[in-house]
């Protein structure tokens, strides 16, 4: 099996003080992707900069203390790229690509649209060019994941209050429409794939009122595979027992098979 992670930690530094490498040594992921790193890496220790066991990469954003995503990973991919190649995203440290035998993962931290959705502009434009970079990949005959914060929850039952949020960003018609695109365009969603009816499943809660507590939450975190590779999913899961932020992690689980795709 190989085990694949995606967390928004709401800043790296903050979730090693509430046991984020403890988490990693635990679970032992053979990937892990992470979002809101907020820290460049010469900001990190050693530890968390590059522990045992894992080859790490990193894309920061230029404002200091802002996004930033980052790959821990067991095997050495193929090749790595640090962004989408366009400067208004790339400045933000919102991408990081890695090539693998077996399939090219995308690690993203999707913009927010703002409380004033001023800039919602801004991360449909991103969405947009995320797609049209995946589907590059997938007509060179790539088999594409990718996963992250989305800042979106598809539909009314990836929330708790889907009645009231109409009209926040998050759960915007325009928003959750990219979302019907990336799936009609022949890509996964892989947890609600295996769980269509799965209630009260969710991967961000606010930290105002004990959202968590009472699980008042969003689904905004997500694993994204490419049809052709639907065979090889074993899991899909959603851990908010998970403490550290104010997300959870997602995983994807991918049986052994994957590995003879391309011996085919």
């Amino acid at each position: 099996m190989t085990t694949l992670y995606s967390w928004n930690v709401n800043g790296i530094r903050a979730a090693q003080r509430k046991g984020f490498l403890d988490w990693l040594d635990q679970t032992s992921p053979d990937i892990l992707c992470v979002q809101e790193t907020k820290a460049h890496p010469d900001q990190l220790d050693a530890e968390l900069r590059q522990p045992d066991g894992y080859h790490t990469y990193w894309a920061w954003a230029e404002k200091k203390g802002y996004s930033g995503v980052a790959l821990y990973s067991k095997k050495e991919p193929l090749s790595v790229q640090i962004g989408l190649g366009i400067e208004a995203y790339d400045r933000e440290g919102r991408t990081i690509v890695a090539e693998y035998a077996d399939f090219t993962l995308i690690g993203a931290y999707f913009p927010n649209g703002g409380r004033d959705h001023s800039r919602v502009p801004f991360k449909m434009a991103y969405k947009a060019e995320f797609l049209a970079y995946c589907n590059r990949l997938r007509a060179d005959g790539k088999h594409v994941i990718f996963c992250g914060d989305v800042n979106t929850s598809h539909q009314e039952i990836d929330l708790a209050r889907p009645r009231q949020n109409k009209k926040s960003t998050g759960f915007l018609p325009e928003e959750r429409v990219w979302i019907d695109e990336v799936i009609n365009q022949g890509y996964v969603d892989t947890f609600r794939d295996l769980y269509p009816d799965r209630a009260e499943a969710y991967s961000w809660w606010s930290y105002i009122g004990g959202a968590r507590s009472r699980n008042v939450g969003w689904r905004l975190d997500y694993f994204f595979a490419s049809d052709d590779l639907r065979p090889f999913i074993a899991d899909a899961a959603i851990h908010p027992d998970v403490m550290g932020s104010d997300h959870c992690p997602v995983s994807l689980t991918l049986n052994d098979e994957v590995g003879m795709m391309n011996e085919e």
